[in-house]
Protein backbone atom coordinates (compact mmCIF):
# COMPACT_ATOMS: atom_id res chain seq x y z
CA UNK A 1 0.00 0.00 0.00
CA UNK A 2 1.33 3.17 -1.14
CA UNK A 3 0.39 6.84 0.72
CA UNK A 4 0.55 10.00 -0.92
CA UNK A 5 0.20 13.48 0.91
CA UNK A 6 -1.26 16.12 -1.31
CA UNK A 7 -2.39 19.85 -0.62
CA UNK A 8 -6.22 20.12 -0.28
CA UNK A 9 -6.28 23.32 -2.44
CA UNK A 10 -3.38 22.71 -5.05
CA UNK A 11 -2.69 19.15 -5.29
CA UNK A 12 0.32 18.33 -7.14
CA UNK A 13 -0.96 17.35 -10.73
CA UNK A 14 1.95 14.32 -10.81
CA UNK A 15 1.23 13.06 -7.45
CA UNK A 16 -2.59 12.83 -8.94
CA UNK A 17 -1.50 11.43 -12.14
CA UNK A 18 0.22 8.28 -9.82
CA UNK A 19 -2.60 7.74 -8.04
CA UNK A 20 -5.27 7.90 -11.15
CA UNK A 21 -2.86 5.41 -12.94
CA UNK A 22 -2.96 2.81 -9.65
CA UNK A 23 -7.27 3.27 -10.04
CA UNK A 24 -7.21 2.71 -14.07
CA UNK A 25 -4.84 -0.20 -13.02
CA UNK A 26 -7.32 -1.69 -11.26
CA UNK A 27 -6.56 -0.62 -7.87
CA UNK A 28 -8.96 0.78 -4.61
CA UNK A 29 -7.66 4.18 -3.71
CA UNK A 30 -8.89 5.81 -0.43
CA UNK A 31 -8.98 9.71 -1.63
CA UNK A 32 -11.08 12.60 0.70
CA UNK A 33 -13.95 14.58 -0.42
CA UNK A 34 -16.34 17.43 0.54
CA UNK A 35 -17.95 15.38 3.24
CA UNK A 36 -15.86 12.41 4.73
CA UNK A 37 -12.91 10.00 2.74
CA UNK A 38 -14.06 7.42 -0.11
CA UNK A 39 -12.80 4.41 -1.82
CA UNK A 40 -12.45 5.28 -5.48
CA UNK A 41 -12.44 2.33 -8.10
CA UNK A 42 -13.35 2.15 -11.93
CA UNK A 43 -16.65 1.92 -12.16
CA UNK A 44 -16.19 0.89 -15.79
CA UNK A 45 -14.53 -2.39 -14.99
CA UNK A 46 -16.50 -5.35 -13.41
CA UNK A 47 -13.34 -6.82 -11.63
CA UNK A 48 -12.65 -3.62 -10.02
CA UNK A 49 -16.24 -2.92 -8.62
CA UNK A 50 -16.03 -6.32 -7.18
CA UNK A 51 -12.07 -5.71 -5.68
CA UNK A 52 -14.60 -2.59 -3.97
CA UNK A 53 -16.82 -4.92 -2.50
CA UNK A 54 -14.33 -7.26 -1.04
CA UNK A 55 -12.81 -4.67 0.41
CA UNK A 56 -15.11 -3.02 2.15
CA UNK A 57 -16.95 -6.66 2.68
CA UNK A 58 -19.56 -4.80 1.33
CA UNK A 59 -22.81 -7.54 -0.02
CA UNK A 60 -23.11 -7.57 -3.86
CA UNK A 61 -26.16 -6.12 -5.23
CA UNK A 62 -26.04 -2.19 -3.07
CA UNK A 63 -25.69 0.23 -5.26
CA UNK A 64 -22.65 2.20 -5.57
CA UNK A 65 -22.35 6.23 -5.65
CA UNK A 66 -20.32 7.84 -8.12
CA UNK A 67 -18.36 11.30 -8.35
CA UNK A 68 -17.20 13.31 -11.51
CA UNK A 69 -14.95 16.21 -12.42
CA UNK A 70 -17.58 18.43 -14.04
CA UNK A 71 -21.18 18.51 -15.73
CA UNK A 72 -19.73 16.94 -18.94
CA UNK A 73 -18.10 13.95 -17.19
CA UNK A 74 -21.00 13.30 -15.33
CA UNK A 75 -23.31 12.91 -18.44
CA UNK A 76 -20.74 10.05 -19.38
CA UNK A 77 -21.87 7.76 -16.33
CA UNK A 78 -25.13 9.13 -16.87
CA UNK A 79 -28.22 10.56 -19.01
CA UNK A 80 -29.74 13.78 -17.48
CA UNK A 81 -32.74 15.29 -18.21
CA UNK A 82 -33.63 18.84 -18.06
CA UNK A 83 -34.68 19.06 -14.40
CA UNK A 84 -31.30 16.69 -13.74
CA UNK A 85 -29.14 19.27 -15.42
CA UNK A 86 -30.81 22.42 -13.93
CA UNK A 87 -30.15 20.47 -10.21
CA UNK A 88 -26.55 20.01 -11.52
CA UNK A 89 -25.72 23.22 -12.65
CA UNK A 90 -27.84 24.70 -9.00
CA UNK A 91 -25.52 22.55 -6.74
CA UNK A 92 -22.66 21.31 -8.22
CA UNK A 93 -19.85 21.26 -7.15
CA UNK A 94 -21.77 20.51 -3.64
CA UNK A 95 -23.15 17.48 -1.98
CA UNK A 96 -26.24 16.72 -4.07
CA UNK A 97 -26.19 13.02 -5.54
CA UNK A 98 -28.74 13.13 -8.20
CA UNK A 99 -29.97 9.38 -9.42
CA UNK A 100 -29.90 9.40 -13.32
CA UNK A 101 -30.39 6.34 -15.74
CA UNK A 102 -26.88 4.69 -16.08
CA UNK A 103 -25.25 4.72 -19.38
CA UNK A 104 -23.74 1.62 -20.71
CA UNK A 105 -19.85 2.02 -19.89
CA UNK A 106 -20.94 2.41 -16.74
CA UNK A 107 -20.72 -2.08 -14.77
CA UNK A 108 -23.68 -3.40 -14.02
CA UNK A 109 -22.35 -4.08 -10.78
CA UNK A 110 -22.30 -0.53 -9.44
CA UNK A 111 -26.12 -0.07 -10.29
CA UNK A 112 -27.25 -2.82 -7.27
CA UNK A 113 -29.86 -4.28 -8.50
CA UNK A 114 -31.29 -0.90 -10.64
CA UNK A 115 -30.52 0.45 -13.93
CA UNK A 116 -29.50 4.05 -12.10
CA UNK A 117 -26.81 5.65 -10.46
CA UNK A 118 -26.29 8.61 -8.55
CA UNK A 119 -23.73 10.88 -9.28
CA UNK A 120 -22.62 13.91 -7.94
CA UNK A 121 -19.51 16.62 -8.46
CA UNK A 122 -17.73 17.12 -5.19
CA UNK A 123 -16.36 20.80 -3.69
CA UNK A 124 -12.66 19.60 -3.26
CA UNK A 125 -10.10 19.94 -5.48
CA UNK A 126 -8.45 16.76 -4.64
CA UNK A 127 -11.34 14.48 -5.22
CA UNK A 128 -12.41 16.62 -8.82
CA UNK A 129 -9.05 16.40 -9.67
CA UNK A 130 -8.52 12.78 -9.22
CA UNK A 131 -11.33 12.21 -11.97
CA UNK A 132 -9.89 14.23 -14.23
CA UNK A 133 -6.87 12.38 -14.31
CA UNK A 134 -8.60 9.14 -14.18
CA UNK A 135 -10.36 10.35 -16.96
CA UNK A 136 -14.06 9.04 -15.88
CA UNK A 137 -16.46 9.29 -13.45
CA UNK A 138 -15.24 7.09 -10.04
CA UNK A 139 -16.52 5.57 -7.06
CA UNK A 140 -17.19 7.66 -3.79
CA UNK A 141 -18.79 4.97 -1.35
CA UNK A 142 -17.30 5.24 2.34
CA UNK A 143 -13.83 4.27 3.10
CA UNK A 144 -14.67 2.11 5.61
CA UNK A 145 -15.33 -1.65 6.30
CA UNK A 146 -19.61 -2.13 5.88
CA UNK A 147 -20.50 -1.66 9.54
CA UNK A 148 -18.13 0.59 10.69
CA UNK A 149 -18.03 4.36 10.84
CA UNK A 150 -16.64 6.47 7.90
CA UNK A 151 -13.75 8.10 9.02
CA UNK A 152 -13.32 12.44 7.94
CA UNK A 153 -9.48 11.76 7.64
CA UNK A 154 -6.91 9.34 6.63
CA UNK A 155 -5.56 8.93 9.51
CA UNK A 156 -9.16 7.71 10.63
CA UNK A 157 -9.63 4.72 8.29
CA UNK A 158 -9.55 1.88 9.93
CA UNK A 159 -6.20 -0.17 9.87
CA UNK A 160 -7.85 -3.69 8.32
CA UNK A 161 -9.04 -1.57 5.42
CA UNK A 162 -5.66 0.25 4.84
CA UNK A 163 -4.17 -3.13 5.07
CA UNK A 164 -6.14 -4.05 1.80
CA UNK A 165 -5.73 -0.76 -0.22
CA UNK A 166 -3.43 -0.18 -3.13
CA UNK A 167 -2.95 3.57 -1.42
CA UNK A 168 -3.95 6.23 0.72
CA UNK A 169 -4.58 9.43 -0.85
CA UNK A 170 -4.14 12.07 2.04
CA UNK A 171 -5.02 15.43 1.81
CA UNK A 172 -5.63 15.94 5.70
CA UNK A 173 -9.53 16.07 7.81
CA UNK A 174 -12.16 16.41 5.86
CA UNK A 175 -15.19 18.95 6.95
CA UNK A 176 -17.31 15.71 7.96
CA UNK A 177 -20.73 16.56 8.58
CA UNK A 178 -23.44 15.01 7.01
CA UNK A 179 -23.93 13.14 3.57
CA UNK A 180 -24.88 14.58 -0.05
CA UNK A 181 -28.27 14.43 -0.13
CA UNK A 182 -29.59 12.17 -2.46
CA UNK A 183 -32.72 13.13 -5.60
CA UNK A 184 -34.25 11.53 -8.01
CA UNK A 185 -36.62 12.67 -10.32
CA UNK A 186 -39.36 10.48 -10.60
CA UNK A 187 -42.55 11.40 -13.38
CA UNK A 188 -41.00 14.51 -13.99
CA UNK A 189 -40.89 15.60 -9.92
CA UNK A 190 -37.83 15.85 -7.88
CA UNK A 191 -38.11 12.85 -5.12
CA UNK A 192 -36.22 13.00 -2.23
CA UNK A 193 -34.14 9.26 -1.73
CA UNK A 194 -31.74 10.57 1.28
CA UNK A 195 -32.06 13.88 3.25
CA UNK A 196 -28.33 15.05 3.46
CA UNK A 197 -25.93 18.23 3.72
CA UNK A 198 -28.46 20.50 1.04
CA UNK A 199 -32.01 21.25 2.65
CA UNK A 200 -34.73 19.84 0.59
CA UNK A 201 -35.96 22.70 0.51
CA UNK A 202 -33.25 24.17 -1.16
CA UNK A 203 -33.46 21.67 -3.80
CA UNK A 204 -37.15 22.49 -4.37
CA UNK A 205 -36.65 26.34 -4.37
CA UNK A 206 -34.21 26.13 -7.44
CA UNK A 207 -36.79 24.56 -9.42
CA UNK A 208 -39.10 26.85 -9.32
Amino acid sequence: MKRYTVSVREPDPSTIAEVAAIVRGGGVVAFPTDTLYGLAVDPRTDEAVERLFDVKGREAGVAVPLIAADIDQAREAGRFGDIELRLARAFWPGPLTIVVAASASVSRRVLGRGNTVGIRVPAHEVATALCRSAAACLTATSANPSGKPAPASAGDIDPALIARLDAVLDAGPGPGGPPSTIVAIVSGRPQLVRAGAIAWDRVLESLE
